[in-house]
């Protein structure tokens, strides 16, 4: 499901309020009864909310952890925060990709950026479990978490961020040029100007550049680009 451009996948259970996700591990069926081991990540909104994560720690394997206790700790140039735990249990494995690439947590919040896994304690489990909510009984509290904290998620998740207002388009491009040099292949840039012709200039910059214009987004008088380096 896609509320105000962020993802959310049906099939997982959410704690909105805390930011996490679970899915179900080492489960045939969606009888959370049955599940020995749950998978648990950070959703879009916080991945969005941190900007580009840059330092991840994890508690260790073999830890006892309960419900709404700090599962991890996340930092970027603009945040820092934590992942509760949407449940109580003991901690079998946890991702040490996304402590080698934070990153990774921003790109692929879902899949490859999950944070740890779960065996939830059997005399909690049933009323932990009871808490949590599928993405169609939480949308509404989804869409009050995104206007409340005015997160923006975009088609990919920023690498840069050039807020160029009051700068005419020509100068803008300049700037680009000379960002787009510096930076590796396949980085993402966002740009947000609000000089009236910036659609159509940015555009015509992405056809004779040869960069990639992943997605074109108005937001009253501004214009928000997010741009993939490609060569």
């Amino acid at each position: 499901m896609i509320i105000n451009h962020c993802t959310f996948p049906e099939g997982y259970l959410y704690d909105a309020e805390n930011f996490s996700w679970v899915n179900l591990y080492n489960s045939k069926n969606d009888d959370t009864s049955m599940a020995k081991y749950v998978t648990i990540g950070a959703t879009a909104l916080l991945a969005a909310l941190a900007g580009r994560i840059d330092s991840i720690k994890i508690k260790q394997v073999g830890t006892d952890i309960e419900k709404g206790k700090s599962l991890a700790s996340l930092e970027s140039a603009k945040f820092f925060g934590v992942l509760r735990s949407p449940l109580s249990g003991r901690i079998v494995d946890v991702n040490d990709s996304i402590l080698n690439r934070p990153k990774i947590v921003n790109d692929f919040p879902y899949s490859e950026g999950w944070f740890a896994k779960l065996e939830p304690y059997p005399d909690s489990k049933e009323k932990d479990f009871e808490l949590l909510e599928t993405i169609e009984n939480c949308r509404s509290k989804m869409i009050s978490l995104i206007e409340k904290l005015r997160i923006r998620c975009f088609a990919a998740s920023p690498d840069y961020e050039m807020f160029e207002i009051g700068i005419e388009c020509a100068a803008t491009l300049t700037k680009l040029d000379e960002l787009i040099v510096k930076i590796s292949e396949g980085e993402i840039v966002h740009l947000v100007s609000d000089d009236p012709t910036a659609d159509l200039e940015i555009m015509r910059w992405s056809e004779q550049n040869g960069q990639l214009l992943l997605e074109t987004r108005r937001e009253e008088n501004l214009f928000h680009f997010i741009i993939r380096k490609i060569k």
